[in-house]
Formats: structure tokens, C-alpha cells, sequence
């Protein structure tokens, strides 16, 4: 998730596990152990953009490095706050917890998140939100907001941070919910239109969890097209067809970039021209305002002939070309096709 959004929920779960013992300390606990497995940022300074993209939410979001730091920085805190009444066991579990929270929201991101690093590279991605959710994060930036300015004797502190914490995941929960509704729809209009596939993801589109960009693969490459929670049944108007076009690789099939691309985007990628240049499209972070053009590139493309083109990869299409049209055609095909 974005870096505010783990702020405010880490100071949120901090005062609902410490706030009685530790007062505002907890909230700064929090924040900065919710924040600390994006340290893997500072990889950017000195690797290529296609090693950083493997280097981030790699072992710093893996559980032997939060079972490494938890009980260091456990002992730093005990000696930090001395005299105290909280024991190094108890700081070890708050510092756990955190971290644990960091690395499980991750996962739910289309990015991949390598809970098994260093003993496996295999990136657990549940696709259940999009990176930055208003509707996920208003919460615990509520909860923050009231922590911050009320007295650390105020009685209702851990009330707000509790409820805080249960509404973001009670929206996680009606986004599994949102999901599992799209897949089962979408599958059952591709059996009826006679479309195999040999996998299948879904992914929520910017900032909300009831449009849903979804990919059928098969042999040589994907059914793609968006989905509301409020399309009609058995719509089929949705998917549209894309070669993979693994014969544009020939020339750079030895470029060590492009095995690392493709480990990545975990065999989902579409190569393409622009003009003569080959592009590594990772399918995962959807299109550019796809819900308005079927045709629109992809959000994630990777020059792979211009490497000095790569210092943004996946945020410089994010939200190119968003302007108040395509934000209107968003809101209405999340209300659903008519």
C-alpha cells in the first residue's frame, strides 16, 4: 500500500495494542515500524530499474526479516525507555505485529510481496486492492487524526483506533466479496463464448474495489477487458484479444533484464512496438485508462532497448492521460454496463 496509508494504520494498531502502557510513544512505534520494510527503497540508488523492482518487497517483507528486526528493535526500545513496564517480550510481539500487518497488506496489491525470501523467490499477491484506496485508508486516517489531537487520558483513544482498524478490514473483506463475484461471472461468460484459458487473474482498477480489470491466458496470449460488480449477468461484451508476441523477443532473448522482467511479472506480459522500439508490457498493473479505450497500453512497459527510459516504470503510466473525461467514464462503468 502507499506509504501514508501504513502511517496512520501503524499508529492506529499501535495505540490499540500499547496505547494503555505507552501512551502517544505507541503511536510513534507504530508508524515507524509499520514503515520500516520500505527501507528496501534505498536499492534504488545503486541497482538498474529492473533488479530494483525485484529488490523491492523482497526480503525486507519477507517473515525471517521481521523475526530478525522484531527482537532487535525490542531491545533498543527497552533501553530506549527506560524506566518503563512494558518487557522486551511484549515490545518484541507490538514490533511483530506491525511489521506482520505491512507485509500482509502488501500481498493484497498486484505487485507481489516475497513472504518466503531468501528460501524462495515466489511473490504471494492476492489482488484484492489497489495500491492506494481511499475508501481502505479513510479510516485509520480518521482513527489517526482524532489519536494525534485528543489527551493521551482521553478513555475512547483505543475505541477509535480499534474501529479504526476493523472498518479497513472489514473493507478488505467486502472486496473478496467484490472479487469472487467478478471471477465467477467472468469465467461463466468465457465458457459460454467457448474461451479456454490456463490462468486466470483479477485486479481492482485505480482507487476502488468494484471495477476490476481481468485476464484469461492461453497458449499464445489473453482474453483482457474490465468487469464491474454491477454489470448484468452474462454480459459478453467485456474481453478482447492480445497476441503475447514472444517472436519480438528473439533478438534479446539473452538480455539479462528481460528474464528478470519476466520472473516479475510472473509469465503475465504482453511485448510490443513502439515505433522500433521492443516494449515488456507487465499485464498486472492493468491499462491506461483501459475502462474507457480496449486498446490503450499498458501502465507497466519497460523499454527494453532504451534501458536510460526506465527510471519511472510503473508509476509513469499510473495515472497518464487521466483528465476529467476519463474520470467520468470511470465512475460510470463502475455503475455498470446499461
Amino acid at each position: 500500500m502507499d506509504s501514508l496509508t501504513h502511517i496512520v494504520l501503524g499508529a492506529c494498531i499501535g495505540e490499540a495494542v500499547a496505547g494503555k502502557r505507552l501512551g502517544k510513544k505507541a503511536m510513534f512505534w507504530g508508524i515507524l515500524t509499520q514503515s520500516l520494510p520500505d527501507i528496501d527503497f534505498i536499492a534504488a540508488f545503486w541497482m538498474g530499474p529492473a533488479d530494483e523492482l525485484l529488490a523491492h518487497r523482497g526480503f525486507t517483507h519477507s517473515f525471517l526479516f521481521i523475526a530478525i528486526v522484531a527482537p532487535l528493535l525490542a531491545l533498543a526500545a527497552d533501553r530506549w525507555h527506560r524506566p518503563h513496564n512494558y518487557t522486551w517480550r511484549k515490545w518484541t510481539i507490538f514490533f511483530a505485529i506491525e511489521m506482520l500487518v505491512h507485509v500482509l497488506l502488501d500481498a493484497c496489491n498486484a505487485y507481489g510481496t516475497g513472504w518466503f525470501e531468501p528460501f524462495s523467490h515466489y511473490r504471494v499477491s492476492f489482488h484484492l486492492l489497489f495500491v492506494a484506496d481511499p475508501l481502505f485508508s479513510i479510516w485509520p486516517a480518521i482513527g489517526f487524526l482524532v489519536l494525534l489531537f485528543s489527551r493521551t487520558g482521553y478513555r475512547a483513544r483505543r475505541t477509535w483506533a480499534t474501529a479504526s482498524v476493523a472498518a479497513s478490514v472489514a473493507y478488505i473483506g467486502v472486496s473478496m466479496i467484490n472479487k469472487a463475484t467478478v471471477d465467477r461471472e467472468v469465467k461463466a461468460i468465457a465458457r459460454a463464448e467457448g474461451i479456454g484459458w490456463k490462468r486466470y487473474f483479477s485486479t481492482p482498477t485505480p482507487l476502488n474495489n468494484m471495477l476490476w480489470f481481468v485476464v484469461l491466458e492461453d497458449r499464445q496470449g489473453y482474453h483482457i477487458g474490465h468487469r464491474s460488480v454491477f454489470d448484468r449477468a452474462g454480459d459478453t461484451s467485456l474481453l478482447h484479444y492480445r497476441l503475447r508476441h514472444d517472436d519480438y523477443l528473439e533478438p534479446l532473448k539473452d538480455m539479462e533484464d528481460l528474464h528478470r522482467l519476466i520472473r516479475f511479472s510472473q509469465g503475465y506480459y504482453i511485448i510490443d512496438r513502439y515505433d522500433s522500439t521492443v516494449v515488456f508490457n507487465d499485464l498486472r498493473f492493468g491499462q491506461i485508462i483501459g475502462w474507457q479505450h480496449p486498446e490503450a497500453r499498458f501502465v507497466f512497459h519497460y523499454f527494453l532497448q532504451k534501458p536510460e527510459e526506465n527510471l519511472l516504470v510503473i508509476q509513469r503510466g499510473r495515472f497518464r492521460n487521466w483528465d476529467r473525461d476519463a474520470i467520468r467514464f470511470l465512475l460510470r462503468r463502475i455503475r455498470g454496463l446499461k
